[in-house]
């Protein structure tokens, strides 16, 4: 993760071979954890640091590791969550494609500190093709010994499985996807237990993104304080940010947490095309509840987009031009959330189904005068009353689309 745009690479690349990686340094963060450091340590290095999951629920990494027991007997399991289903969202692809060795990098130390001998990354099914080179890396890595048995020459050893999902959205969410790699249909879990405790296999289980094990052989090479030292107090490091939409060079940014949106879109992305405005923007994937033009000074960490009713969620920024009407925007995420909700529990099962039928109505140019009422009563009954997150996720965009462009959407229903 280089601080820069991403840009496609030539088919004849090969950047992202082992050779090329431990050309850059690649490998010495992991050897130096399982040569010269304590497990604890590691944790308490990953804690400081203050690197919080770049999934979506942003949880503290290094705390989700403490919370394994580490005095239960039996086997322990890491995730790397490679389920990138937020539509908007583009920033694990590119590491699977261009940098799995530091993926596989940050595993490593992940389970040497918490004690795992064997790993498993899910990965979506509509990225079966391009995760080639992942399984190619996993190759590279074991036959060079730092797969395996006697990792660096110590007793240390880890097994990476790499298991393809069938392109379910709601195996994003990490009880979902443990459901999945059982072999069950992917279908959330009542917490508690938490996976932590109660995981994979009925045992313990750390699930870090993609993107967050990929932050954490930078963390252990160069230090807790250099991590710090970036971005937000309560938000380090660097964040992948996938810019799409109207702008003039949508792509994969890596800036520093706290950049404002506004920079992002205009100085990094190029702003909107010739003669088109900004309507709205959503902020974090489509679970995200989108902006307004005039909110794009926000600073793109947790804490800043909270305050404005948004999140960061997986950095996924969708710019929305003023040419592109809101209703077809609020038709999308309704179509996308009630065909992707599992069924298990009713709230999100009826609401995102009636949403969509009414948004659908709508759109036919059969819009009733309550119906935007109805879109918000539904929205805010699913709010914090279902199983896992996916109802928020569902519940909270199309809520603020409703609220924040509701004139325009009234004459959109009298028309």
């Amino acid at each position: 993760m280089s601080g820069q745009a991403f840009r496609s690479l030539p088919p004849n690349d090969a950047s992202w071979h082992l050779e090329a990686y431990l050309a850059r340094g690649g490998y010495e963060a992991a050897r130096r954890a399982v040569t010269s450091m304590a497990p604890a340590d590691v944790v308490a290095e990953i804690r400081k640091a203050g690197l919080r999951g770049r999934g979506g629920a942003g949880f503290p990494a290094g705390l989700k590791w403490s919370f394994v027991p580490q005095d239960r007997p039996g086997p322990r399991y890491l995730c790397a969550n490679a389920d990138e289903g937020e539509p908007g969202t583009f920033k694990d692809r590119a590491i699977l494609v261009r940098d799995p060795h530091r993926l596989l990098e940050g595993m490593i130390i992940a389970a040497f500190a918490v004690g795992i001998g064997t790993a498993v990354v899910y990965v979506r099914g509509e990225y079966e093709r391009i995760a080639g080179r992942l399984c190619d890396a996993v190759a590279e890595a074991q036959a060079a010994g730092f797969l395996g048995r006697g990792i660096c020459g110590t007793a240390f050893g880890l097994d990476v499985i790499v298991h393809f999902g069938a392109g379910a959205y709601i195996c994003g969410e990490e009880t979902a996807l443990l459901e999945s790699v059982e072999g069950r249909r992917g279908q959330p879990r009542l917490k508690p237990p938490f996976p932590a405790v109660v995981g994979l296999f009925g045992a313990p289980t750390v699930i870090n993104n993609v993107e967050t094990l990929a932050s954490v052989p930078e963390i252990i090479g160069r230090g807790a304080d250099w991590f710090t030292r970036l971005g937000q107090p309560k938000d380090c490091g660097t964040r992948l940010f996938s810019v799409s939409g109207a702008v003039r060079r949508p792509g994969l940014y890596e800036l520093p947490t706290g950049t404002p949106l506004r920079t992002i879109i205009e100085e990094h992305a190029g702003g909107p095309p010739d003669g088109v405005g900004i309507k709205a923007v959503i902020p974090g994937g489509l679970s995200a509840p989108l902006l307004r033009a005039d909110e794009l000074e926000t600073p793109m960490d947790f804490d800043s987009l909270a305050k404005v009713c948004s999140m960061i969620g997986s950095a996924g920024i969708i710019v929305i031009g003023d040419r592109t009407p809101i209703l077809d925007v609020l038709a999308v995420t309704a179509r996308f959330y009630a065909h992707e909700s599992c069924g298990q529990c009713t709230p999100c099962r009826i609401g995102t189904s009636w949403i969509h039928k009414t948004v659908t109505r709508i759109a036919a140019g059969r819009g009733r005068s309550s119906d935007l009422d109805l879109i918000l009563e539904l929205a805010g009954g699913m709010k914090g009353r279902t199983l896992c997150p996916m109802g928020d996720a569902a519940a909270l965009p199309l809520y603020a689309m409703v609220a924040k462009f509701r004139d325009e959407l009234e004459r959109a229903v009298g028309r």
